[in-house]
């Protein structure tokens, strides 16, 4: 049933908001005080702001960070726990035209709106570029156009699309449509924007400036984890303390995205970037090739380490037993990096980073109502889902009576590209004996053996030659002779007249 509602309401309710809004800003002054900065003022002196602009930060001398962190937050995505808290990224350029670079997530936008107002400074908003679309990033966006009803926003066609799915906002008007390699003059700086579909979403795009040489990267380069002051990747130490949740964070959120994310590599080679921005996590002006590196081995599905995860099911304890005796003897024999797992207790998100870390993976499972442990077989499909490869497994079944779980996992492990195993699978009844030890002994002696070898070089299967076909619009490659006319591409929906012939 749909109500109509009267124009003079309207009118009113459309003041009512406007002067919401005014009262918003009359909380308190909205500039520093002469020679004040963003980062010297003191936000609390006077009380000027409701809740504060201590969250802003110089990027350069005219680059401002007025992103907010969240550390209420429980799970990102309403899926991935996050219990260090995530941050909210969004960059203002001060120049003879201003520009915000995304925004933030609706949970935060009160301190967002203090932050955006206090570095602006009384200036007026001239643009908006819209890097990408989700939630997280694009919930202000339509308060930042009623705040500032003289901003374009600048963002691909499909994030158009896509933002007028969230919000019913025609923005057709005040819209700049940035195709790949255009470039966006605010004065000094310019701004070159490359197109980055499925990384993760089929509208991104990340924009290049020209002047302090900042990518702004959307998703990409990110991490969970709130901000604690340091806004800079060399200002923390990130290897210790940040590099688990970055790579949980690709992984999780990217990682089926491999081609997609080493086609914008191949990109950002051929740019001078002196820093990455992202939408999550530190910005990196320091030391760029090692995150770089980092994603060239995630996103190419090249194991981070030689190490060995072990993986296991077990519900009385002896699939438990067999999984610790395994882990112990690769340690004996001088494995320095093994890790082992309950897979009913470890969140999925961390064993999908684990997964995409080690170079070897070892499974044991009990046979569960005649197949794999539900758990287990929920991370193998996790896995499937994420496109890992080029991984070495080794499997253990444990059945009391009729143990079905090996051949069962390893029919879904065959999915996987470039999948190796690493021995035989070794199957116990009930809880191992002393044979089914020698067996165990056996395959971490493999395993050691492998590891020896060197990193695993998959053989490609020899396949007759197909034609490709890429979609244009997010990167999708469809395999045949011709792309049939009532094709939909599967990832963004285009149709056949979007796909051209691989180069």
């Amino acid at each position: 049933m749909s109500r109509e509602i009267p124009r003079r309401d309207f009118l009113k309710a459309a003041v009512a908001g406007a002067a919401g809004l005014a009262a918003m800003g009359a909380l308190g002054p909205t500039a520093f005080a002469e020679g004040e900065t963003a980062e010297s003022a003191k936000p609390f002196e006077g009380k000027p702001k409701f809740a504060g602009v201590g969250s802003v930060r110089s990027v350069t001398d005219d680059i401002y960070y007025v992103g907010v962190s969240d550390r209420r937050i429980q799970l990102f995505e309403n899926v991935y726990p996050i219990p260090r808290g995530v941050a909210y990224n969004s960059y203002v350029i001060l120049d003879e035209k201003t520009a915000l670079i995304d925004t933030v997530d609706r949970s935060v936008t009160g301190q967002f709106f203090e932050n955006l107002t206090a570095v602006l400074d009384g200036r007026d908003l001239d643009y908006l570029v819209v890097n990408h679309m989700e939630p997280d990033h694009s919930s202000a966006i339509s308060e930042v156009l009623v705040r500032y009803p003289g901003a374009q926003v600048v963002c691909t066609e499909q994030a158009a699309a896509i933002l007028n799915q969230f919000f019913a906002c025609d923005i057709s008007d005040r819209a700049i449509y940035a195709a790949e390699g255009d470039t966006l003059s605010l004065g000094k700086h310019t701004l070159t924007f490359v197109h980055a579909p499925m990384v993760h979403w089929p509208e991104v795009m990340m924009s290049f400036d020209d002047v302090s040489g900042a990518l702004f990267s959307a998703d990409a380069f990110g991490s969970f984890g709130a901000l604690n002051g340091n806004l800079f990747a060399d200002e923390v130490d990130f290897e210790k303390d940040w590099l688990p949740d970055a790579r949980r964070y690709y992984c999780n959120i990217v990682g089926k995205y491999g081609a997609q994310v080493q086609a914008v590599l191949q990109k950002a080679a051929g740019v001078p970037i002196q820093m990455l921005c992202p939408t999550h996590g530190p910005v990196w002006r320091e030391n760029l090739e090692w995150i770089l590196e980092k994603y060239d081995r995630w996103s190419s599905y090249t194991p981070e380490d030689q190490a060995v995860m072990v993986v296991y099911g077990s519900v009385y304890g002896g699939t438990e037993s067999a999984a610790n005796a395994v882990a112990a003897m690769l340690s004996q024999k001088g494995v320095a990096d093994v890790r082992v797992y309950d897979v009913s207790k470890t969140h999925v998100s961390e064993l999908i980073a684990e997964a995409f870390r080690c170079s070897h993976i070892v499974l044991a499972s009990i046979t569960y109502n005649m197949g794999v442990f539900t758990p287990m077989k929920n991370f193998l499909l996790d896995l499937e889902a994420h496109n890992l490869r080029n991984r070495s497994f080794s499997l253990l079944e444990n059945g009391s009576w009729s143990p079905a779980a090996g051949k069962q996992m390893q029919s879904i492990l065959d999915r996987l590209a470039g999948t190796s195993y690493t021995g035989k699978i070794v199957t116990i009844l009930s809880s191992p004996s002393s044979e089914d030890y020698k067996a165990l002994a056996t395959m971490a002696e493999a395993i050691v053996a492998s590891i020896q070898a060197g990193p695993i070089h998959q053989v490609e299967k020899e396949t007759p030659e197909v034609k490709r076909w890429v979609c244009k619009l997010c990167g999708y490659v469809y395999e045949g002779e011709e792309v049939p006319a009532e094709f939909k591409c599967p990832i963004c929906g285009a149709g056949a007249d979007k796909f051209e012939p691989e180069e």
